[in-house]
């Protein structure tokens, strides 16, 4: 985050005309790309740590605020496994990630899961049924 310094308080530069910082939307959804991948590292010993996401972002420049962020994540996940569970901690994780990171709000994340790992499966080609 930007901080004041001494000079513009001091000559009472208002917030407005001291400029401001933007953090790009591209910034934020490898924030929370990078969180998804750290909350599914810890789930299960055959989980993907594949993520990848794409973010809306809600500027509030009229409040001083850098708005809000509307993420969402696309996984693959190892299986079997509790799906909701994980979807459950890649959602708290990208909130609480982006919140301290790039001090957004987020009011939604979509976990989106593209695909389930099975280490039963491995070595097999084409659909299961």
């Amino acid at each position: 985050m930007a901080t004041v310094s001494p000079a513009a308080a001091a000559a009472g530069v208002v917030a407005g005309e001291r400029g401001q910082t933007r953090i790009a939307d591209r910034v934020v959804a490898k924030i929370a790309a990078q969180a998804a991948r750290e909350a599914l590292r810890g789930q299960s010993p055959h989980a993907s740590t594949d993520a990848h996401a794409t973010v809306t972002v809600h500027r509030r420049e009229d409040r001083g605020q850098f708005g809000e962020a509307r993420v969402r994540i696309a996984v693959e996940l190892g299986y079997p496994s509790d799906i909701g569970a994980q979807c459950r901690v890649v959602r708290r994780q990208v909130a609480e990630r982006v919140k301290a990171l790039a001090s957004m709000e987020v009011p939604e994340v979509a976990v989106e899961v593209e695909r389930l790992h099975s280490p039963l499966l491995e070595g097999t080609r084409g659909r299961v049924r």
